[in-house]
């Protein structure tokens, strides 16, 4: 086991905590920023420092960031142990379907319903939506939302039990495709080369549901941060999560470039008429 990433949990006190309720539904959404809305959908198991450094650099380019809190313990680096639970809890969750054969996540149903008020709050042409790992495809099924126009599906690791399926039913297949192609949405994704969470046959699905709307770009394992937190190294096992544990902070690296490409994809579809604010070690 490796015991060498203990790191200090992060109190999230430049957030605003809001009680966001969605048909009789209340869960915790962490929100910052100024600008037209992002939702940024936390990654297995929970809502993590990694995970708030990312929507950190979504406040400071521009956007109002909201993170809601789908599964376990908001701001921590958890534990193996600790990340295993939320994993179980999760799988056996009727808001998931963590397996083949289970359709569209109900939970997706609520975080549309964030998009829709999230949008009447923050005004512009729309929100974008990230998922990462286990939420990565509520990115994408989210779009049957219209006011998500700028979905990005970062390493989407369901159905865990089919590197080649889609985390979505057959019907809202049909309807997502249908929207992308009435609406010329794109559809921005990432993966590294070797992840066996999400892996090059899931990729090929996403195409074959989106064909050219669906940008899917591969970098390679060996740029992945060597030194992520425990349950990346220890449970994950494989580089895995590009802008967030497996991010490497360097100037000009593989990674930084991804998340810079996201920002920018985000700012021609939410700011057409602006730019996002250059971040540290930016270019532009």
């Amino acid at each position: 086991m490796n015991t060498s990433g203990a790191r200090p949990d992060d109190p999230i006190t430049d957030f605003a905590r809001r009680s966001v309720d969605v048909a009789g539904v209340v869960k915790t959404v962490y929100v910052a920023g100024r600008g037209p809305a992002v939702v940024l959908m936390p990654e297995m198991p929970g809502i993590s420092p990694d995970v708030l450094r990312l929507a950190r650099w979504l406040r400071d380019a521009g956007f109002t960031v909201h993170v809601p809190s789908l599964f376990g313990t908001d701001g921590a680096f958890p534990t193996v142990e600790e990340g295993m639970e939320v994993v179980r809890r999760a799988c056996v969750s009727a808001e998931f379907r963590a397996f083949a054969g289970g359709g569209t996540s109900p939970v997706t149903a609520w975080l549309r319903g964030l998009a829709r008020q999230a949008h009447a709050d923050c005004g512009g042409p729309g929100v974008g939506a990230i998922g990462l790992c286990f939420t990565g495809n509520f990115a994408l099924t989210m779009a049957l939302e219209p006011a998500v126009v700028a979905p990005v599906v970062n390493h989407p690791s369901l159905p865990l039990d089919d590197p080649a399926g889609l985390e979505i039913g057959d019907e809202d297949a049909r309807a997502v495709a249908d929207r992308v192609a009435r609406d010329g949405l794109k559809v921005l994704a990432y993966r590294f080369d070797d992840d066996r969470w999400c892996t090059g046959r899931r990729f090929a699905a996403y195409r074959a549901l989106l064909g050219d709307a669906f940008d899917g770009r591969v970098l390679p394992g060996g740029s992945a941060n060597a030194g992520p937190p425990p349950f990346f190294a220890d449970v994950v096992g494989t580089p895995h999560s590009v802008v967030t544990a497996h991010l490497v902070d360097e100037a000009g690296h593989p990674t930084v470039r991804a998340r810079d490409e996201i920002i920018a994809f985000l700012t021609a579809r939410l700011r057409p008429a602006g730019r996002a604010t250059p971040l540290p070690g930016r270019s532009g």
